[in-house]
């Protein structure tokens, strides 16, 4: 990936979104984009994790989308559901489901990580494959869908019956306050899935830059976007549209 965007380096600066109108532009490329179930490049804050994800909405994600994801973003294809879900799931967080010494949940960037459980969907063979993934990650994007519709027609058995831990699509919980809670990509994903009216449940990806392991950086993450035709939006100019 690194060396894609550093042939296309020179369109860097017309990539910047420095002013209001910019940004509420870019939020609403994002959102359409969204809409059409197309992906979108959000990076989060440079004094949080400082990382760019591919974000989809989950009930958009095929086999190509995973394989766009892991090609060009490298990082954990994660799939982030709301709160309300994640509690109809009956889905804990993960540091609170082990009971191991080497469970510490206090990063760096956060009061606490949102990963819970690991799954695949009980139709998968080893859960690790594209066509997997995206099996579990649809099936996902459905069981949101249904407990957005009537929570209490879906309980713990109801998603132990159709996924089954552990797995290869971590599974995120979203804050129960939203981007008033916290302003993770988990969230950012989540408020795009609400504005546009998609299932509660979001897949993210981080961006990784190939040559020095780190996180690519919010310009070299401009320029991919940029080359590929897809938006790239600050979580500031989020979290100011759909706070």
């Amino acid at each position: 990936m690194r060396a894609d965007v550093d042939a296309d380096a020179e369109v860097a600066p017309e990539a910047e979104t420095g002013t209001p109108a910019d940004a509420s532009e870019s939020v609403e490329r994002a959102l359409d984009a969204f809409r059409a179930g197309e992906p979108v490049c959000v990076h989060d804050f440079a004094d949080r994790e400082g990382e760019t994800d591919i974000v989809y909405p989950a009930g958009a994600v095929d086999e190509a989308a995973v394989a766009h994801m892991r090609n060009d973003a490298g990082g954990l294809i994660c799939v982030a559901v709301g709160d309300p879900v994640a509690d109809a799931f009956g889905l804990p967080f993960l540091a609170d489901a082990l009971d191991h010494p080497a469970v510490d949940d206090d990063p760096d960037y956060d009061d606490r990580s949102s990963f819970s459980l690991p799954v695949n969907h009980r139709e998968t063979f080893t859960g690790i494959t594209d066509e997997d993934r995206a099996r579990t990650i649809v099936e996902l994007a459905g069981a949101a869908a249904a407990v957005d519709d009537d929570p209490a027609e879906y309980g713990p058995e109801d998603f132990a019956a159709e996924f089954r831990a552990p797995g290869h699509v971590h599974v995120l919980r979203g804050d129960r306050d939203g981007l008033a809670g916290r302003t993770g990509h988990t969230e950012l994903g989540l408020a795009m899935t609400e504005a546009v009216g998609a299932a509660p449940a979001a897949v993210v990806c981080e961006m990784l830059d190939d040559e020095t392991g780190a996180a690519l950086t919010p310009a070299d993450a401009e320029v991919y976007a940029r080359r590929r035709g897809i938006p790239y939006v600050e979580g500031a100019a989020l979290v100011e549209a759909l706070k």
